[in-house]
């Protein structure tokens, strides 16, 4: 028996999700079989899965090539055209076992069923949290509380990928994460499409900091919880009174913010403006002075002039931002933005460079900073670990995988700190 192999494009969710699928796959008893699971985040990443697929191909020249994810959810027509691709799978349909069963019914499947199953994402009403108990290294498991998106932002396609906004109910990830606990798991990240409309859908509209206080206090025995990324303008009062008093809440916190100017922020179709950004930084820091803060900013975005773009720069500084995530804006076809006057691409090239050095001096001041002062690893290799504000930390001897120690920085090097 030839198990299927994965390819993952993209954010954890697909990671979370490849795992679920790899489960599915298995328990249908499906053989011989390549499944790329692809992101629509830019035009990018589907370029890149793209040319992958054609090197899958060559590599695997008997096997059945699977392509799912969003950019197969998004655009189904680019991948059924593929000569290499044999079937195209929505994100609904990716998630479901009769799908698998399908596909897995003996040598001939690729004759059994529809080249093409992606039906409407918007009919999703459930998320598939519940189909693994997370995954990860031995450390750290991701665990699926909420996905989809009830937002437009002008240049986001992935709404159209992941569908509308659906959680995972509280009890079922507290039993989750319960169970992983167990496994010998020492931390869990949070993970969804939009955090911070957890709870919108279910029954008493409780919100990310009801859940996270929920946790906290039913898992006792959860060394370290912490959250993937959030919408800062919609962060609630009972989150923030968790960063404020729960140590074993890691004082990391990736925003979304995507821009530092208020013109471009609204043709963006954000809910907030550049004060707020500075604002949510300011009032965390006065709660949790140790906190860390990562964000998404997107250079070039159409009619950014060089004045607007300044002050995206500018909010690294102003915002205390330390671990970026640069993105070239690209045309996503179907959006509100790619109808609107573009930004020249060496222009958008080179802001992304300032963007992307701007990030690592911030990063080189933060690491400086920790050295001679005492933090709490995660060990996710015998040799290296992250801070309690994600850090790198690089050990000259092993660790026991999995544990937390008590070390204090010697040094920097090379992005991360030595111990």
């Amino acid at each position: 028996m030839t198990a299927p192999k994965f390819e993952t494009f993209g954010c954890r969710l697909n990671a979370y999700e490849s795992q679920a699928m790899t489960d599915l796959a298995g328990q249908a008893g499906l053989e011989n079989a390549v499944i790329v699971n692809t992101c629509a985040v830019t035009a990018e990443a589907v370029r890149q899965s793209r040319q992958r697929i054609r090197k899958l191909r060559r590599e695997n020249p008997d096997a059945a090539i699977i392509v799912t994810g969003c950019a197969a959810q998004t655009e189904p027509e680019t991948y059924a055209q593929m000569p290499e691709v044999d079937r195209v799978i929505g994100n609904l349909e990716k998630m479901q076992a009769s799908t698998w069963n399908a596909l897995a019914k003996g040598p001939d499947f690729i004759g059994e069923t529809e080249r093409v199953q992606v039906n409407d994402i918007m009919s999703a009403t459930e998320t598939a949290g519940h189909l693994i108990d997370g995954f990860g290294t031995r450390a750290r498991a991701y665990v699926q509380v909420q996905n989809g998106c009830d937002h437009r932002c002008t240049f986001c396609i992935i709404p159209f990928g992941r569908g509308n906004s659906r959680s995972v109910p509280a009890g079922v990830v507290v039993e989750q994460i319960t169970r992983l606990v167990g496994q010998g798991y020492s931390e869990v990240v949070l993970t969804g499409v939009d955090m911070t409309s957890w709870g919108a859908d279910l029954p008493g509209r409780p919100q990310l900091g009801d859940l996270v206080l929920r946790i906290l206090k039913l898992v006792p025995d959860l060394p370290r919880l912490r959250i993937s990324s959030i919408d800062s303008i919609e962060a609630d009062p009972a989150l923030i009174e968790a960063i404020g008093s729960e140590h074993r809440l890691m004082p990391h916190l990736h925003l979304s913010l995507q821009a530092g100017d208020d013109m471009i922020l609204k043709r963006m179709k954000r809910r907030h403006l550049r004060d707020d950004a500075i604002r949510f930084c300011e009032d965390m820091r006065s709660v949790r002075p140790e906190i860390v803060f990562g964000a998404d900013i997107i250079a070039g975005f159409p009619t950014e002039t060089e004045e607007m773009f300044e002050n995206s720069l500018h909010l690294v500084e102003d915002c205390g931002l330390t671990w970026l995530h640069v993105f070239p804006y690209s045309i996503r076809q179907g959006t509100p933005a790619a109808r609107m006057p573009q930004v020249e691409k060496t222009v958008i090239k080179e802001r992304a460079a300032r963007l992307r050095a701007s990030g690592d001096l911030a990063v080189t001041t933060y690491l400086c900073a920790q050295v001679g002062r005492p933090h709490s690893v995660l060990m996710e290799t015998p040799r290296m670990g992250r801070t309690e504000g994600f850090a790198e930390v690089h050990f000259a001897t092993d660790q026991n995988e999995g544990a937390v120690v008590q070390i204090t920085p010697g040094s920097v090097s090379e992005g991360h700190l030595a111990a």
